[in-house]
């Protein structure tokens, strides 16, 4: 049973929210500086790992948390390159050739996919409002992609946040079982190590075709690409990793999850006002991004408890992270 400060928790959640939503925004940019998506998941998986190990060397009972036997290596694997590589980029992939609203909105649908996971490949019982969420959230999709027009939106950066989606899915599955055996700092360090092993190897071949020229630019308006980067490292994963973290010590997984929803609307409003009128959404897809949200809200509490399963994992806004874990999550 969470207990705690209730407040404080809602304060963490909105808080990791509103950072990984100005995320987006500062991820779009440093894309639109020349960095390409396979090279910022591995400057921000790199980044976050040093980061979290140094803290986690640091914080009792320091270098025994991060002790890995060959049984737990599958699972951090896994994790890692689900949630911490695959979700991050092709969300990367995604707000390039999207609105930054309009790709966490695809992403943000990975719960009703964890719960429709719990009912079929589970055998777990849901509430029937799990059906009701699934018809809303596929309604506000059809709305946002304006089904009814000449789809406008682009093909590839569709199947990239839906991508996403179902990745998020599967690294919320693995979520569930990683934090029975581990605690989260040590879980998402190891997470984070993995993640940045996979952007090394994917990025041996074409590192040097690419190049890190980018890094030492300048955006239009005269902010340092390096800077942006840093923000992606530190406020844009590690800190509200570590909030989301620390909140569900004061509230239900469920509750942070819920609460987590204020990031595509945040998102999508920052991106708005620093990235200009392509960002914005019209009426029909503002509606949309509402139903989708309502539909997961509902999926998020359909699932019926498990003595052993008291609560799903939380949602990693951006690649998730948050959520994160997403992501994005």
């Amino acid at each position: 049973m969470t207990s705690g400060r209730p407040a404080l928790g809602v304060g963490m959640v909105i808080a990791a929210g509103a950072l990984f939503a100005v995320n987006g925004t500062v991820s779009k940019l440093v894309l639109r500086a020349g960095i390409e998506a396979p090279q910022l998941t591995l400057l921000r998986a790199a980044g976050a790992f040093v980061g979290l190990l140094a803290l986690s060397l640091v914080l009792r009972p320091g270098a025994r948390r991060l002790r890995v036997t060959l049984r737990e290596l599958p699972l951090l694997i896994g994790y890692g390159l689900t949630g911490f590589f695959l979700v991050p980029m092709l969300y990367f992939v995604a707000i390039s050739r999207l609105p930054v609203g309009i790709a966490l909105l695809f992403e943000f649908t990975a719960p009703l996919l964890v719960a429709l996971w719990a009912r079929f490949g589970q055998r777990q019982r849901v509430r029937s409002r799990l059906w009701l969420g699934l018809a809303l959230s596929l309604a506000g999709l059809a709305c946002v992609a304006e089904v009814w027009g000449d789809l406008k939106l682009d093909g590839l950066g569709v199947i990239a946040g839906l991508g996403a989606a179902g990745f998020l899915a599967f690294y919320y599955v693995l979520g569930a079982r990683g934090v029975r055996q581990r605690d989260t700092l040590s879980l998402t360090t190891w997470a984070f190590g993995a993640s940045a092993v996979a952007g090394l190897l994917t990025r041996a071949g074409t590192v040097g075709a690419g190049g890190w020229g980018p890094l030492g630019d300048r955006t239009a308006d005269g902010v340092p690409v390096a800077l942006l980067c840093g923000y992606v490292v530190v406020l844009g994963s590690i800190l509200p990793y570590l909030l989301v973290a620390g909140a569900l010590r004061h509230l239900p997984a469920t509750s942070v999850g819920i609460i987590g929803m204020v990031e595509p609307l945040l998102a999508a409003t920052v991106a708005w006002v620093v990235l200009g009128a392509g960002e914005a959404l019209n009426p029909a897809q503002l509606t949309g991004g509402l139903l989708v949200l309502a539909g997961v809200a509902l999926a998020e509490t359909a699932r019926v408890a498990l003595p052993d399963d008291p609560d799903p994992p939380p949602p990693a806004p951006d690649a998730l992270l948050s959520t994160a874990a997403r992501t994005s999550a």
